[in-house]
């Protein structure tokens, strides 16, 4: 099989290790980043995109001007350049294993690591089609390196095809979406779009306008350690009180128990012995109310245990991430039309469904951009299974240039 544009973009972005991290407040978050960031800005330059630009926290922009005197909308394309931190991003060895027959991939023979429909079902839709796996050490990055190099295909191609009539398109990566600081720095303004896309979905067809309400909520829990020979009623163990705490969150609100719209308590990591013992959560809920509902409940568990313990033992934050993007894209409910229609045009049985996590246009829909998520045709994020359909990433590319397209055919109103 002879690769394709977007095939060899993506390859060769995956290559580069941008793995964000959490526990680092500056932005970009590693540096590592930016290695990124200098190379797509200089593609960019090199296509003929104009106003590329990089700025200091490795943002990335750039606009591939109008071809028509018509007033139109400028449209916008974004994708987040980092990888999660769920996995290893470094040294990534990927293949494309052509005409999948439906059977059990092997990723690395000396593990035993392999890649089953009996796990993940999704695969017995590709049966005959061209995957990109991994070696089953690290992640892929298809989340989001393949919307990155769907978006710079779409790129290439109106910048050598200038014949045909479109408004202004604006051009943007951003860092450390995983981690939840892909907007922080983001400048709307700057950026010079009137509405946008996040080319951050998953599997062919999907279209999201709705996600998660989000947070991220720390604990950490100071006990006291003594011999345990002599422990009686002066040990306090910060592990046992850490299972204690973890416990007394609903169990059926478990990310294993939940789908749709139904929120839950994720606890990503928990590190620590008897004498202090921390973890991480993610909060999640669509329903506002609900949502709030979590935070409080959360709260007031640390508050009974520091009751329960003496005051001091536990320490509870709670910091907002993003919220439901829905009330601010729904105004512009053309949006979602017209990536509808671009869709079925092409084929693309559209599959409008929430998102069960955020994208950076869930940020950016509260800060002025109306963003809903378009699909990337990727597969199991975050981990060493991901996979991403060749053909699926070439379909998203006609998919970004017929939205382009359908915005000039049909001005819509700002």
């Amino acid at each position: 099989m002879s690769e394709s544009s977007v095939t060899k973009r993506f390859l060769r972005y995956i290559a580069l290790d941008t793995q964000s991290e959490e526990e680092k407040e500056q932005i970009p978050s590693t540096e590592k980043q930016r290695t990124l960031a200098g190379l797509l800005a200089e593609e960019l330059k090199a296509m003929g995109a104009v106003d590329v630009t990089v700025s200091p926290q490795s943002y990335v922009y750039g606009v591939i001007p109008a071809t028509t005197e018509k007033k139109l909308p400028a449209v916008g394309f974004i994708a987040h350049m980092d990888t999660s931190p769920d996995a290893s991003g470094s040294g990534v060895k990927a293949r494309i294993v052509t005409g999948y027959d439906g059977g059990d991939i092997c990723l690395n023979e000396k593990q035993n690591l392999v890649l089953s429909p009996k796990d993940f079902s999704s695969l017995r839709h590709y049966i005959g089609q061209d995957l990109i796996v991994t070696d089953g050490t690290t992640l892929l990055g298809a989340d989001d390196k393949a919307g990155v190099a769907e978006i710079m295909t779409m790129a290439e191609y109106f910048l050598t095809h200038k014949e045909i009539p479109h408004g202004k398109i604006c051009i943007g990566f951003t860092p450390d979406e995983e981690v939840g600081r892909g907007a922080d720095g983001f400048d709307v303004k700057f950026f010079g779009a009137d509405v946008a896309y996040t080319v951050d979905g998953g599997a062919l067809g999907e279209l999201e306008y709705e996600n998660f309400n989000a947070a991220s909520g720390k604990v950490v829990i100071h006990g006291r350690g003594v011999h345990p020979g002599s422990a009686k009623n002066v040990m306090k163990n910060a592990a046992l009180i850490a299972m204690e705490f973890h416990q007394m969150l609903p169990a059926a609100q478990n990310p294993m128990y939940t789908e749709g719209y139904e929120g839950f308590f994720h606890l990503t990591d928990i590190k620590g012995d008897v004498v202090e013992t921390r973890m991480n959560y993610i909060i999640r809920d669509h329903d506002r109310e609900r949502f709030e509902e979590k935070k409080v409940l959360f709260t007031h568990i640390g508050e009974f245990l520091n009751k329960k313990y003496e005051k001091g033992t536990m320490e509870i934050t709670v910091r907002d991430s993003y919220y439901n993007m829905q009330e601010k894209v729904e105004p512009h409910f053309y949006l979602i039309d017209i990536a509808k229609a671009s869709m079925e045009k092409l084929g693309i049985l559209p599959k409008v469904v929430p998102i069960r996590g955020g994208t950076d246009g869930a940020r950016l829909s509260y800060m002025g951009l109306p963003c809903p998520n378009l699909c990337t045709g990727g597969e199991n994020f975050h981990g060493i299974h991901e996979y991403v359909c060749v053909q699926s990433m070439e379909k998203v590319v006609n998919l970004l240039t017929e939205i382009v397209k359908e915005f000039a055919r049909d001005p819509v109103e700002k």
